[in-house]
């Protein structure tokens, strides 16, 4: 009784109140007591720095650098892995598109090819990375068709689509966690309910991928050692340090040469995904389109390098030997990444006190590179602005150290950016050397949004065989 009167005669408005005095109070007496003053526009209290700790760890340790994904993932046997995975997927595409857009009697050939190869690389990814097959693209084609549905049960199709959806619901709540402050996420109603679903997201991922890592772990154990095993990533990370690793026992550094937990896989693979589905890949290459489609010289010159290389052939597999020869396919896919920035900025954090600027600064300093304003400035490239991907192609060019970071610079680099390359020039030649790309509307301009990524909202094609 006596607690329960004393709660009646509490103003609940005014201690909300007196909360946010207090916290907005704190708040700008950290900004004006900062170390260095830096102008700028003045900051909103609700909203906090960016975070500074990623998963893919910026750590020296020996036994991160010698297991990184990189050393997989750049390795000959895995591009050859990537470019065999590209025909096989390419090939379930156009059967979708053959349904859908060249059928007898079918008069449709508009379509929203973002769309189209946000699922192709979710696809892609999935599979490359963890060696089971993902099924967003018969999702889609279910989604749209009218009267077909996509050879594959419908289960796998369910869970793959809810796969990925909690990815990119936990991809845009990396925003909320960036720039809303802890003190609305945990005690406002719309903060706290989103807050709390991207979080279920992220229990949901981790899941799922911990029930592949463990079925995976079993199949390796019932596999014979003299039995080949599947040459994906989360393959080659279970076995790395056990009697299946070809390196096994070859480095004298016992304490660090251990096998990796669950826990440790886990990080990798969901990196991988995070970085592999509906970002960079995928929206360079609605990009790459976009941009072929209004630089109609460039286009031509593009035609030219792959029909000679193809002959005329429409059907052959793409080898990697294919891909190499393709070097102003691989020019655009590098003026396309430079000129229009799928990736805002890079966040690297000071492990230790640094002069930069002028100004000396604190360990577990944040820092924002900003990407875009570095690859239009004019002390680094001639017409920045210009869509030119023959300097790529340049006698001797080089860009200057540090001038060109579409994906990244120094150990945190991207792992994926051989694998990237080789997808997004597999798909520029498989898909122009059959198909005939032209923009709906060439005014209209593209249609982009912007959250961690700069992402195509839209971009509607017309599609038609070529002669």
């Amino acid at each position: 009784m006596i607690f329960s009167k004393l709660f009646e005669n509490i103003d609940y408005l005014s201690l909300i109140g007196i909360a946010l005095i207090i916290y907005v109070t704190n708040y700008y007496y950290k900004y004006f007591t900062r170390i260095n003053p830096l102008p700028g526009p003045f900051p909103y209290p609700f909203f906090v720095e960016q975070f500074e700790k990623l998963l893919l760890s910026s750590s020296r340790n020996p036994f991160i650098k010698r297991l990184s994904t990189r050393d997989t993932i750049l390795s000959p046997k895995f591009a050859n892995e990537a470019v065999h995975l590209i025909n096989i997927i390419f090939n379930e595409l156009e059967g979708y598109w053959d349904k859908l857009y060249f059928k007898e009697g079918n008069n449709k050939n508009k379509m929203d090819i973002s769309t189209w190869f946000n699922q192709f690389t979710n696809d892609m990814i999935f599979v490359i990375l963890t060696g089971e097959r993902s099924y967003t693209m018969a999702g889609y084609f279910n989604e749209i068709s009218e009267n077909e549905k996509a050879e594959r049960p419908s289960a796998l199709i369910d869970d793959t689509v809810k796969f990925v959806r909690a990815i990119r619901n936990l991809f845009k709540g990396t925003l909320m966690f960036q720039f809303v402050s802890p003190f609305l996420r945990h005690y406002f109603p719309y903060f706290k309910n989103k807050s709390d679903e991207f979080i279920q997201s992220l229990d949901f991922i981790n899941q799922r991928l911990d029930s592949i890592i463990k079925r995976r772990r079993q199949k390796i154990e019932n596999t014979p050692l003299d039995k080949p095993l599947s040459n994906d990533l989360l393959t080659t990370i279970i076995i790395a340090d056990t009697p299946r690793d070809l390196n096994y026992n070859k480095n004298d550094n016992k304490e660090v040469m251990r096998p990796m937990t669950d826990l440790e896989i886990r990080g990798i693979i969901f990196d991988g995904i995070i970085a592999g589905t509906d970002t960079q890949t995928a929206n360079t290459f609605s990009y790459i389109i976009y941009y072929l489609a209004n630089n109609p010289d460039v286009k031509k010159k593009m035609l030219n390098e792959i029909d000679r290389i193809f002959q005329g052939d429409k059907t052959r597999p793409i080898t990697e030997n294919d891909i190499n020869n393709l070097k102003y396919c691989e020019a655009i896919v590098k003026e396309v990444s430079r000129i229009f920035s799928v990736v805002n900025s890079l966040p690297r954090c000071l492990e230790k006190s640094d002069e930069i600027g002028g100004y000396q600064w604190p360990p577990e300093t944040l820092f924002r590179i900003n990407i875009d304003a570095i690859h239009h400035n004019k002390e680094y490239w001639d017409e920045p602005d210009k869509f030119n991907p023959d300097r790529w192609l340049a006698e001797d060019f080089e860009p200057k150290k540090n001038s060109f970071i579409a994906f990244g610079r120094g150990l945190r680099i991207c792992a994926g950016r051989k694998l990237g390359m080789v997808e997004l020039v597999g798909l520029i030649a498989l898909l122009f050397r059959k198909y005939e790309i032209d923009l709906v509307d060439k005014e209209a301009p593209l249609k982009t949004y912007s959250e961690a990524v700069t992402a195509c909202n839209e971009l509607l094609v017309e599609i038609k065989l070529r002669n």
